[in-house]
């Protein structure tokens, strides 16, 4: 079982996750997490990852005690993230847009992000929001996924004036009708589904079942949670991002910094080779680590 109090050194300096979760802190926000919470083989106290009940309950908390939400749920059905890690994105984004800004991170609505694929828990608005004031537009093809991430919106004071949401109605397109004619972006942010199908989401989630300890005995998809279109692409996160960058090209007036989290570190160079075809100005990979996994922004321009 993952030890959630092991000291998360190697992320971003200005994440608030680099310390071990204070638990008495996060169930006076969330007083149901308490039946969860139990002690690891140091000691210390943690949770079980496995169960999908106390990670939902765990990231309530953490959202309500670190970033100003009053209001947070989804459906079961739809992802619940690893919220240390999509600190680290918005943080590495700040500081990308920091590098053009006499090395000052730009705060408040004059930042505008696109959050490709915001999904039902609306993560990376409600982090960018609370933590700098950005300006977000999220796009969307799930329809309860939309409603859910509306609810959230609505329900939170803070996110009303600085968050909005647009359909995608063409699961093929990326960026085609969600981004405007004169319209103007910082960065688009994107976490692509990495899946090439629904089997093999069920087959490698039963393996992180298996290694978490975790007794399999209903649909393991079920236990990972998830929408089709959060989960798996035709062609897996490869043919997303190729997709992606492809569109790209047709707003490289309208957008600075186009960005994708990349999980499989053997897509990279076939990527970089797309984007100098591509003729981008300039592209760089910024690594992230938590814990023992490591993950990457790839970040390109025209």
């Amino acid at each position: 079982m993952k030890d959630s109090n092991q000291t998360k050194k190697k992320l971003h300096p200005r994440n608030k996750h680099n310390k071990s979760y204070d638990f008495e802190k996060l169930i006076q926000f969330v007083p149901e997490l308490i039946s969860y919470i139990k002690k690891n083989p140091s000691g210390k106290d943690t949770i079980d990852f496995a169960i999908p009940e106390a990670v939902v309950l765990l990231n309530k908390a953490i959202l309500m005690s670190e970033y100003k939400i009053t209001f947070w749920q989804m459906p079961k059905t739809n992802l619940c993230p690893p919220i240390p890690g999509r600190a680290d994105y918005i943080h590495y984004i700040a500081d990308l847009l920091a590098e053009t800004n006499d090395n000052q991170i730009p705060t408040g609505k004059r930042v505008k992000i696109l959050d490709l694929g915001i999904g039902a828990n609306t993560i990376y608005p409600i982090i960018g929001v609370a933590e700098y004031g950005w300006e977000f537009v999220g796009s969307e093809v799930d329809d309860e996924s939309i409603k859910s991430a509306k609810n959230i919106i609505e329900n939170n004071a803070f996110l009303n004036q600085n968050v909005s949401i647009r359909k995608q109605d063409n699961k093929r397109n990326v960026l085609k009708n969600i981004i405007k004619e004169k319209e103007y972006f910082d960065v688009v942010i994107c976490n692509p589904p990495f899946f090439k199908s629904k089997e093999e989401a069920i087959s490698k989630t039963s393996r992180k079942l298996k290694n978490l300890g975790k007794e399999i005995k209903v649909k393991p998809i079920q236990n990972f949670s998830g929408q089709n279109n959060e989960l798996w692409y035709e062609g897996g996160e490869k043919a997303f991002i190729t997709n992606y960058i492809y569109e790209s090209k047709h707003f490289k007036t309208q957008v600075i910094w186009f960005t994708t989290l990349v999980s499989n570190k053997e897509h990279l160079k076939p990527l970089q080779y797309l984007l100098k075809k591509s003729d981008a100005k300039e592209y760089r990979i910024i690594n992230m680590e938590q814990g023992n996994k490591t993950s990457r922004i790839l970040a390109w321009k025209f």
